[in-house]
Formats: C-alpha cells, sequence, structure tokens
C-alpha cells in the first residue's frame, strides 16, 4: 500500500485551504507551485520514498530557486543515497567518446524531427493554420534535414543544421499566421520573439525536470557544449521545441494573445501531446545505448 502525505495550498480570495492526497510511493518527483507549502513531516516522508521536490511558478513552469537563471531548479535531494544510478552510470558509459556523443546528438536531431512529423500530423489546432506535416513543402524540408544529419561529421555542423532548419521553420510560420517582415531577435519587442523566448523558456523547464528526475547532471550535453553551464537542458528542450512552442508563438501572436493565455496554451499543448513523456523516454533509451 502507498503512503501518503498532504500537500495545502492557500486561496487568497476566499481564504479556503485546499488538501492534496498524494501516494508518494508512486511519486518520483513534485514541483511546489506558487502559493504552495509543505511540512516537515511531509518532507521527511518525501525524503525516506526517494522523492524529489522543487519549487516552481504557475503550471510547474518555470523552474526556479538558488540559481543564476531562472530555468534551473535547485533540487532538495532524499538523503538516501541508494537511488538507482542506472541512467548516470549508462550515459557515462559512452560520453567520454567523441564519436558516441556525435552519434547521440544525431539521435536527438532524429527524436526532435520525429515528434514534429507526429505532432503536426495530426493535431488539428495547428493544421488550421497549416502547420502539417503532410503537406509536401514541408515533408520535402524535414526530409532533407533527416536525410543530412546523418552525414554530419561534427557537432557544431548538426548545430548548423538545426538552426538553419529552425530559420525555415519560422519563416513557414510567418507565412502560415501572416506574420510578415518577423526577424528572429531575442531581444525583440515584437509579441512572437516574446512568445518565443517564453515558451522556450518553458521547454527548458521540462528539459531541467527530464534531466534531474533521471539523475543526469546538466552540464553532460551532447549538442550545446560539454563546458557550457546547463548545457544538456538545452538539448532536451529541443527535441520538442519546434513541433510546439514555435508554431504557437505565432498563432498566439496572430491572435494578439497575452503573456498569460500563451502561457497555458504552451503548458495544454505539452500535456496533450505528453511533451515530457517523449523526452524522458528519449532520454532514457539515449542513456541506455549500448550498440553503437
Amino acid at each position: 500500500m502507498s503512503s501518503n502525505y498532504f500537500c495545502k495550498r492557500s486561496n487568497e480570495e476566499d481564504k479556503a485551504n485546499l488538501f492534496y492526497n498524494i501516494p508518494i510511493a508512486n511519486t518520483t518527483s513534485i514541483l511546489l507551485g506558487t502559493g504552495t507549502s509543505i511540512t516537515q513531516a511531509a518532507m521527511r516522508l518525501l525524503s525516506q520514498a526517494g522523492v524529489l521536490v522543487g519549487f516552481c511558478g504557475g503550471g510547474g513552469m518555470p523552474l526556479f530557486m538558488g540559481s543564476e537563471r531562472e530555468i534551473f531548479i535547485e533540487w532538495m535531494t532524499p538523503q538516501s543515497e541508494y537511488r538507482p544510478t542506472e541512467y548516470i552510470q549508462g550515459w557515462m558509459s559512452w560520453w567520454w567518446d567523441n564519436d558516441k556523443r556525435l552519434m547521440a546528438a544525431k539521435l536527438l536531431q532524429h527524436a526532435r524531427l520525429a515528434y514534429l512529423q507526429t505532432v503536426w500530423s495530426k493535431d488539428s489546432d495547428l493544421k488550421r493554420w497549416v502547420f502539417d506535416s503532410s503537406i509536401e513543402t514541408v515533408q520535402a524540408l524535414l526530409s532533407d534535414n533527416i536525410r543530412q544529419i546523418n552525414h554530419q561529421q561534427e557537432v557544431m555542423h548538426l548545430l548548423q543544421l538545426e538552426a538553419r532548419l529552425t530559420k525555415q521553420l519560422y519563416k513557414l510560420a510567418a507565412k502560415n499566421t501572416g506574420y510578415d517582415g518577423f526577424t528572429r531577435e531575442h531581444k525583440g519587442i515584437d509579441k512572437a520573439n516574446g512568445f518565443l523566448n517564453h515558451g522556450n523558456y518553458l521547454a527548458y523547464g521540462l528539459g531541467a525536470t527530464t534531466a534531474w528526475t533521471l539523475g543526469i547532471p546538466h552540464g553532460f550535453a551532447v549538442m550545446h557544449g560539454k563546458t557550457r553551464r546547463g548545457a544538456l537542458v538545452f538539448d532536451i528542450a529541443d527535441i520538442i521545441k519546434d513541433a510546439l512552442v514555435l508554431p504557437l508563438a505565432f498563432i498566439c501572436a496572430s491572435e494578439n494573445a497575452s503573456e498569460q493565455e500563451f502561457r497555458q496554451e504552451c503548458i495544454n499543448m505539452f500535456t496533450k501531446h505528453k511533451a515530457l513523456d517523449y523526452q524522458f523516454e528519449v532520454i532514457k533509451q539515449l542513456a541506455m545505448t549500448t550498440d553503437w
């Protein structure tokens, strides 16, 4: 039988307290959002059950606390040293090999395009805005990139290929939504650029959750540079960014949505298309790959 604990959240409007009964024996990690409190007794039970606990904003994202940038999370890890280590051991079994790390980067890129093809082929809301992977021009674009991935000889070349595809997708998205004259600028003040920044940070939150829950430190990246702090978070986030964040940013910008409306749309789409589940499966499979 699963152990349980109660989590309380205060409602400022009616001063009511809401209590949630959570089966900790079946829980891997818990994110405490805005207005949530937790008792020492609850934390003791969570520690005994090996559950990771972190603080986050509304909707589970962004993850923050005690870091230089708000896309990361400061976990309060359990005291037990007997948590499973299979994923970090598997990851480190090949990470030191440059050739294997390149192959891992290629697998990440294939997973990214496979996810985009799947999401754009079945989501009716995206299809209404012509984000449809069955369209000939999109098929040709993705097929060409899939073919080129296997021919790259350096990780830097893979990054350049990824950047070129994303730039082409920006152009496609601007055309589909009537957002003429778009230029990607991280400090841009227009809505599309702002929504892209916001959505990417949400994706980074999912990436951070994936890496920490599996016990793989953020520094052991395969794409964004093995010396860049938190680079693995960016690797994992890229798996789902182009498929979900990119089209939503342009759609919401063209509809003049608010920041909160865009945020909720992103969270809904992450849930609808099981973005976090997909990231977990990709990284788990990559960590346990032995046949190179």
